[in-house]
């Protein structure tokens, strides 16, 4: 058992809407693993207006928090630092209490993102296509920035999403085209995919994977596998699921609240797994 295992220690996801995360389901099970007794993880349901008044009520037993949107931007105003990862997107999505009353802010879906893919074998690819431009979309620009040696492709909806990737690229020294999505099929030739898309947003383009496609990370979980998964899948590709990100974004986040390393992965992976089948 852990040194202060028994001691009364909280952490939290903070979003809105919350109810569907897993969130508490995958840090339980690492603090069950171990042997942390006295940790609690919840849930809470928090937008941008009510989060300044959450983090002035948070007693000296916090020790740190998951934020999911729309807080990982408005978070950051309240903090006393944060991580270069999590400056490099302005997103923070943890927050760690040091003993010394600091609040800090770090980005674990990037890093998340980067181990998820080396867990596949994914290392470093040439190319790779983002679909879609959303706030994860910039998450996987700076993935990207660390494994991609040659040019992204975005495909995008709008001129206002294509301005902000090229910021954001130029932000993280990464090569980039934008694409209107109405020629999204010419991303699945790509040594990687990233889609970013809301459920169902991809399900037409998976009539057009190749005969031999590379590797699809897809980062939904719920439903699972998206069409565009089970297809790639089908066809041979490696595909990296958004249960994956979970795991290994909230691994990290573990690491850093409980000081306990390595966080059980597998322990992890198999509690939302269970979860997921439960509905």
């Amino acid at each position: 058992m852990q040194a202060g295992a028994t001691e009364a220690r909280r952490a939290a996801v903070l979003g809105s809407p919350i109810a569907h995360s897993l969130s508490p389901v995958l840090h339980r099970a690492a603090y069950e693993e171990l042997g942390l007794t006295g940790w609690s993880y919840d849930r809470f349901e928090v937008d941008e207006a009510a989060l300044p008044r959450f983090f002035a009520e948070l007693g000296p037993e916090w020790a740190g928090l998951s934020l999911t949107m729309p807080l990982k931007r408005a978070v950051i105003p309240l903090l006393d630092e944060i991580s270069e990862t999590a400056a490099s997107v302005e997103a923070v999505n943890t927050v760690v209490f040091t003993e010394g009353g600091r609040r800090v802010g770090d980005n674990t879906d990037i890093p998340g993102m980067v181990a998820a893919l080396r867990e596949h074998g994914i290392d470093k690819v040439d190319t790779a296509a983002i679909l879609g431009a959303g706030a994860t979309a910039s998450s996987a620009l700076a993935a990207l920035a660390r494994i991609c040696t040659g040019e992204v492709t975005v495909y995008v909806r709008t001129g206002t999403r294509a301005a902000e990737i090229r910021q954001w690229a130029e932000r993280l020294d990464v090569a980039v085209r934008i694409a209107d999505w109405s020629d999204a099929e010419q991303a699945l030739s790509a040594s990687l995919v990233i889609a970013t898309t809301p459920a169902g947003a991809t399900d037409a383009l998976a009539r057009h994977i190749p005969e031999r496609p590379a590797a699809l990370f897809d980062v939904l979980y719920d439903p699972w596998p998206t069409t565009l998964a089970a297809r790639w899948s089908a066809y041979g590709g490696a595909v990296v699921s958004g249960l994956d990100l979970l795991v290994h974004q909230a691994v990290l986040q573990v690491e850093q609240m409980t000081g306990c390393s390595p966080a059980p992965l597998a322990a992890m992976r198999a509690a939302g797994e269970r979860s997921l089948a439960r509905g």
